[in-house]
């Protein structure tokens, strides 16, 4: 009898490892439906496979899963808001979105939805665009896509935010010819150095963010350029209407990059934005292409091996 058991019980581990061994293997979902959105733009990873995702138009946001595909909203978001680039800061649990034409930065907290903080960046009178945002340790960046303009809002070490402020850029960056001109951003790791996409250019520059001065990095050739990811020397692009996201290797004094693969998928509809999720990036379909605002009837998250 003892034998049986004990045969049992290694039979019953061996099911039970087999069982969640399969999954584990289960894929992620390659499209996933952001129900009720009616317009979308900016995504961010959280926690885990949390994601989030904002309907541009309407304000609110979306949270969902990237392993099971499932989304609801989170942020029901009063009336005159507007959701574009987002980023989350898990250190502190906090979600910074841009807000557009509102000249606004809002900050949820990422758990519950709960306004954190409403940030005046720019009086909207004067026309601007706050487009996207990035987190470092101690600070979140936003970028205007009507002014050379960046928005410092400070992040001190208990999680509550300050007061923000503005720094005017000089050099090749502050070009203000385009019809739309500063766009993504992303920060090193150390957080001494910005890297912004500059639509009107169709390029990328690096902006010290002491002094708001820029260079350009050579070789970064990016029509179309819209949300950029940074990580460990590499950075992803997304063109939006060429409905790729590129890779390129940067240098180590980031002044130049290398194109190292162009990732592209049969359901991008003008991807903007990028996050990523392991060996997995996750891009928002705008769907531009039905109209600005979009008259699409759904918005999908596109995941891709990165």
């Amino acid at each position: 009898m003892r034998r049986l058991l004990s045969g049992l019980s290694v039979a019953g581990v061996l099911v039970a490892g087999t069982m969640a061994g399969a999954a584990e293997a289960q894929p992620f979902p390659e499209v996933i439906v952001i129900e009720g959105a009616s317009s979308a733009e900016g995504i961010a990873v959280g926690a885990g496979s949390t994601f989030y995702a904002g309907d541009l138009v309407l304000g609110d946001v979306y949270r969902g899963d990237l392993r099971s595909g499932s989304t609801s909203l989170f942020v029901d978001a009063p009336a005159g808001r507007m959701a574009v680039g987002m980023a989350a800061d898990t250190r502190h649990g906090l979600l910074f979105v841009a807000g557009g034409a509102t000249g606004m930065g809002y900050v949820y907290d990422s758990t519950t939805g709960e306004d954190v903080a409403v940030l005046p960046l720019i009086d909207p009178a004067l026309g601007t665009f706050v487009n996207d945002v990035t987190v470092t340790r101690d600070a979140a960046w936003f970028t205007d896509s009507a002014h050379p303009h960046l928005y410092r809002v400070p992040i001190a070490p208990d999680g509550s935010v300050g007061a923000p402020a503005t720094l005017v850029l000089t050099g090749p960056a502050a070009n203000q010819s385009g019809d739309f001109n500063l766009n993504g951003i992303a920060a090193t790791a150390n957080g001494k150095t910005l890297i912004v996409a500059h639509s009107g250019d169709a390029t990328l520059y690096t902006v010290d963010p002491a002094t708001g001065s820029s260079a350009p990095i050579a070789g970064a050739d990016l029509p179309a350029v819209d949300g950029i990811l940074l990580e460990a020397g590499r950075l992803w692009a997304v063109q939006n209407f060429l409905n790729q996201v590129t890779e390129l290797r940067l240098s180590p004094d980031l002044s130049s990059a290398t194109v190292e693969q162009v990732i592209t998928h049969p359901a991008f509809q003008v991807p903007t934005t990028v996050a990523r999720h392991g060996n997995r990036l996750a891009l928002v379909n705008a769907k531009f292409d039905t109209g600005i605002p979009p008259t699409a009837g759904q918005h999908e998250v596109i995941v891709v091996d990165r």
